[in-house]
């Protein structure tokens, strides 16, 4: 058996979801094709996101299914990590909200993802054909950054920051915050190399420091995952926070409209590269990704 086959079969579960007072159920069941997440503080956690620094890429793709077939949450780490899953059957557009994805989003804890899609109009079930964004509500922002990539090194010594540098000149880091996570270093200790570079698109940070010395990361309007937001949340899933998007939202990389009938492909990339003080990196987390139309 294939491994892609296995986590077909660990996620071929249905996914039940309280919704209008009554029980619904998704039956357009996915697999997870790719997890690249940034470095960040639930990296190489073995409580939550990783190997203690061991594994493989493909190890860290076997986790990633796991924990969404459990109903556990994934982070996606900083700016740029993502994951990539694709269904078993495609996703129609009909002009309304055709996906729903879970985060873990309170009030005033938004972490915004953006959203892509992808067809498979070769038929061979491998996400090898074009990305197309699901735009929203940032994207006509002039602190929008279109075609944005970051670069993350790792440390020379354990216990100790991910420093980045980006392509407009600037660098940071990711900091180390051994009082809530520990683990020797929050590079992903499946990458070989000693830097990876992610791209993708960028919104401005939402975040502040109240007068209590508490992190506020308000919400974006629309259009973005593990986003509080009250334009496309759907309130009536208790305890998570589901946002739903349009097929015909996408555009392509010049924020031109592009026309999909249908999608086999999601992915799902932290869009903010910013911190909130003491709680560290903004980095957006997910739960489940979804066929919406399967209960419109």
């Amino acid at each position: 058996m294939r491994i892609r086959d296995l986590i077909l079969l660990l996620l071929a579960t249905l996914f039940i979801v309280s919704c209008n007072g009554g029980e619904i159920i998704y039956n357009n069941s996915f697999s997870v094709i790719d997890y690249m997440p940034a470095p960040g503080q639930y990296i190489n956690d073995t409580k939550t996101a990783g190997f203690n620094g061991e594994g493989t890429r493909q190890e860290a793709i076997e986790y990633a299914a796991r924990r969404l077939a459990e109903g556990s949450w994934i982070s996606l780490g900083a700016f740029g990590g993502y994951v990539v899953v694709g269904f078993d059957f495609p996703i129609e557009s009909d002009g309304d909200y055709n996906i729903s994805i879970t985060g873990n989003a309170v009030e005033g804890s938004s972490e915004p993802g953006m959203v892509w899609v992808m067809e498979d109009a070769n038929g061979n079930n491998e996400p090898d054909e074009t990305w197309y964004r699901l735009k929203g509500s940032d994207d006509t922002k002039e602190t929008t950054i279109i075609n944005y990539s970051v670069s993350y090194y790792r440390p020379e010594q354990p216990f100790s920051p991910v420093l980045w540098s980006d392509n407009r000149g600037n660098n940071g880091y990711i900091d180390y915050l051994r009082a809530y996570h520990d683990q020797d270093c929050y590079y992903p200790a499946w990458i070989d190399s000693d830097s990876y570079t992610l791209t993708g698109v960028c919104v401005a940070t939402n975040n502040f420091e109240d007068a209590y010395g508490n992190w506020i990361n308000e919400s974006l309007e629309w259009g973005y995952a593990d986003n509080f937001s009250d334009i496309d949340r759907l309130s009536e899933v208790p305890g998570k926070c589901v946002n739903l998007f349009r097929i015909a939202d996408a555009v392509d990389n010049e924020g031109n409209y592009v026309q999909l009938d249908e999608i086999s492909f999601v992915k799902i990339q932290t869009g903010v590269n910013g911190k909130s003080g003491w709680l560290g990196e903004i980095s957006t987390e997910i739960s489940d990704v979804n066929d919406y139309n399967m209960i419109k």
